[in-house]
């Protein structure tokens, strides 16, 4: 499989969030009223991670989806891994290209977080490839994901 069609099944993260309400863990009491996002990103849950870095991909937030990894994240794909937000930015501008397109649909199949991990089950359709079926799995310490897997089935149309 190549690079190109490795980042498009990642695009399917893209739809996930279309018709989903994020989630965000409580902020305690008035002392911490002035958190930044960053910090707010360290102290969230696995789920938190995973609902904001959905949404990040739907609405095209590239800064947001990158600020999500590790600076150290490895990506492993079927084509190798991709390690580190500089080496992992390129991936998501084409995924971003793909499902940007007119016509793109996604549907979430399973979703599952337990601990540090998640685990995401999805199918979806472009312009440019259906994707009979796509897993991600993501480890996430600190708030950020440090580790993620993607594996799919994706046919070109035409």
């Amino acid at each position: 499989m190549g690079t190109q069609t490795v980042e498009s099944a990642l695009a399917g993260l893209a739809r996930i969030t279309t018709n989903r309400t994020i989630q965000r863990a409580p902020i305690a009491e008035a002392d911490n009223r002035n958190q930044t996002e960053e910090e707010d990103r360290e102290m969230a849950s696995t789920k938190d991670v995973l609902d904001r870095h959905l949404s990040c991909f739907a609405e095209g937030d590239l800064k947001g989806i990158l600020a999500d990894y590790a600076p150290g994240a490895v990506l492993f794909t079927p084509d190798g891994p991709v390690k580190g937000v500089d080496a992992i930015r390129p991936l998501f501008q084409a995924l971003f290209a793909e499902f940007g397109k007119p016509g793109a649909s996604f549907s979430m199949k399973q979703q599952f977080v337990e601990g540090d991990y998640a685990y995401i089950l999805w199918t979806a359709e472009t312009a440019d490839n259906v994707y009979e079926v796509g897993t991600d799995t993501f480890i996430v310490r600190d708030g950020k994901i440090v580790a993620q897997s993607f594996a799919g089935k994706i046919t070109p149309k035409g």
